[in-house]
């Protein structure tokens, strides 16, 4: 066993440090590469993957547990052979188990499978010793004997390729069976050179974007956290200069693997066979070659093959450093890339700090990517910017005339902007591009609303709804509509969808409360009113509106608490202090009603009801003093 076990350490050496200090100092210079972040916001699609999604936020780390998993389950293949007594056999617990751990790692990512692929190779040309040279040249003299020793010694490695033949095929049907046949719908802006009519044009470009991964490990200087979008314009000939990137590439691959397969030094293409499965392996699934992928370059899918880039970098340095007299050289190269490396990863993580620092880093790398522009505004329109926002949301849709998304965030914040004319152009656009766009109909509707084009509203939201038929702020605005039409019970009924579908939707309660309390329905008022705080309970304009309401029956006790709830809640808003004024002043509690008309005066002094109110409380005053003198 320990003859055996020293044979493999050849290929997979252990640590020259002993493993706690190992441990500790890849945990360190971890953390010196990414502490800036540890405190940062959720950027991106960290939105959607962690903060609002409700199944689990762990899917927003599905590449660190892929890596994970895909890592345990090859050095648990390892350990089948460094469990045995005798070269060439295996323990099948430890197949087992790698192979399990495999199907994990592509529960949390698709390439995570790659990983039994990685086994069959790691086992068939680095365990069992496969010289494919020798082959070659049995094959040239017409030897039939071309049973390699090494490799053939037992029935073990065609037991082991079985089993994670059965063990990929039992994955995948599981995978079928989960996810269906189906493949993603992709668009054309995500995956240009995939749509190309020319399988030539396609051919070049899929390799053009090889060269850019490769050019990636190599120098990770340009990161963006998107590629679409015109990001990467297309190779349409052979004139272009960026071939020479696919000639460099698959130059320095054919090199490299020539060696891996063919070199005299077995030691050598053990570890250069390794290398180049790490590297090449785990891309092969987005490397468009079985199935179309949703992005042109995506920099986690190099998180696994920078693993095998660091083996062959590794190799390439010990390689040269016994082949020259200057080694300080060669250790001061490797300590400069290392630190430049360690650099770029700190400065990189500071961009990851915010969506403001990560979104405009992207613009210096994609300035023609129209989603690096689109994101840009989003974050600049949430931050209230919206003339800012308009500029890059315009240049999104300049870059990428059929970009909805863009249209539509622009139309929305051309609406506020009362600019109706332009927003209603650019939302008809989008949903004409798109027709089944339902947030683009919806704000369409709300546009033709405010133009009083009732009719042509009413149309937009019904079309949002029968695209999306679980829409509650579709249903709000389309009862707003039948509300200013004076259609009472289609608002009604439009504003109760919206709360069926949205139980805390508090706009569509309180339209109805208000609603029901203007057409002197003040019992119905009451019950929804009710019914919205045993959801709702914490929301303090519905307490104000049910607090009215009560007032109005006059339940002044249960009116009044509601009202201090409310003012406890939002103590600067002038109307909850004017309407409890207004209630202590039906009550007869004068005193405190003169308190709170003072209080609402100060905080909005214009408000004319309160004004009103407030000369009438004071004349009666007055006329009380009067006759008490």
């Amino acid at each position: 066993m320990a003859e055996w076990d020293a044979s493999l350490d050849h290929v997979i050496p252990s640590s020259l440090l002993p493993p706690f200090w190992a441990k500790f100092l890849v945990g360190f210079a971890s953390l010196m590469c990414f502490a800036r972040s540890y405190d940062g916001d959720f950027v991106f699609d960290d939105s959607e993957a962690i903060v609002n999604n409700k199944v689990a936020g762990v899917v927003g780390r599905a590449d660190l547990l892929g890596a994970l998993f895909f890592l345990l389950s090859f050095l648990g293949y390892c350990k089948a052979f460094r469990e045995t007594n005798k070269e060439g056999t295996h323990s099948t617990f430890w197949v087992l188990l790698s192979i399990l751990l495999g199907a994990v790692a592509m529960l949390c990512k698709e390439q995570g499978i790659t990983v039994l692929g990685l086994n069959a190779i790691f086992d068939i040309l680095v365990i069992g010793k496969l010289n494919v040279l020798e082959i070659v040249r049995k094959l040239l003299r017409k030897d039939r004997s071309l049973e390699s020793p090494g490799m053939l010694r037992t029935g073990g490695l065609l037991f082991r390729m079985t089993l994670l033949a059965l063990g990929g095929a039992g994955v995948l049907y599981v995978r079928w069976k989960i996810m269906g046949t189906g493949p993603p719908v992709f668009t054309e802006v995500d995956n240009p050179a995939s749509f190309a009519d020319s399988v030539l044009v396609r051919a070049i470009n899929y390799n053009y974007y090889y060269s850019l991964n490769a050019w990636l490990l190599l120098c990770p200087w340009w990161l963006c956290f998107d590629w679409s979008m015109g990001c990467i314009p297309l190779i349409k000939s052979v004139g272009d200069w960026r071939v020479i990137a696919l000639a460099a590439l698959w130059f320095c691959l054919i090199g490299l693997i020539c060696q891996a397969l063919c070199s005299e030094d077995s030691h050598k293409r053990r570890i250069l066979t390794l290398g180049l499965g790490f590297l090449i392996i785990p891309f092969l699934p987005a490397s468009n070659l079985f199935f179309r992928v949703g992005f042109v370059v995506a920099e986690r899918v190099l998180y696994l093959p920078s693993a095998g880039y660091c083996m062959l970098l590794t190799f390439g340095f010990a390689a040269l450093s016994k082949h020259t007299k200057k080694k300080k050289l060669i250790a001061a190269l490797i300590l400069g890339i290392l630190f430049l490396n360690t650099l770029r990863c700190v400065v990189r993580s500071g961009e990851w700090r915010s969506e403001d620092h990560l979104f405009r880093s992207a613009l210096s790398v994609c300035p023609l990517n129209a989603k690096v522009h689109y994101n840009v505004g989003k974050n600049l329109a949430d931050k209230g910017n919206q003339t800012a926002a308009i500029r890059y949301y315009r240049e999104a849709v300049r870059l990428n005339p059929k970009y909805v998304h863009a249209m539509n965030n622009l139309g929305n914040i051309l609406k506020e902007r009362n600019e109706l004319q332009e927003a209603e152009e650019l939302l008809s656009l989008a949903v004409q591009i798109q027709p089944d766009f339902a947030a683009a109909w919806m704000n369409l509707g709300i546009v033709q609303n405010s133009l009083k084009r009732f009719q042509a509203a009413e149309q937009s939201y019904r079309t949002a709804i029968k695209h999306r038929r679980k829409y509650p702020d579709c249903y709000y605005n389309l009862g707003r509509l039948y509300a200013d039409l004076n259609r009472h019970v289609d608002a009604l009924n439009a504003w109760r969808n919206a709360t069926v579908l949205k139980p805390e939707h508090s706009l569509a309660w309180n339209n109805m409360i208000i609603l029901l309390d203007n057409t002197g329905n003040l019992a119905q008022a009451e019950a929804v009113g009710r019914e919205a705080l045993e959801l709702i309970p914490n929301d303090h304009s519905l307490m104000f509106s049910l607090a009215n309401v009560l007032g109005k029956s006059q339940k002044y006790k249960e009116s009044e608490a509601l009202f201090l709830k409310a003012i406890k809640a939002h103590p600067n808003t002038a109307s909850y202090h004017g309407n409890l004024a207004v209630l202590y002043h039906r009550w007869g509690h004068l005193d405190l009603a003169k308190k709170h008309y003072e209080i609402s005066l100060r905080l909005d002094p214009t408000a004319s009801g309160t004004k009103e109110n407030y000369g009438l409380l004071r004349r009666k005053l007055e006329q009380m003093q009067k006759k008490n003198v």
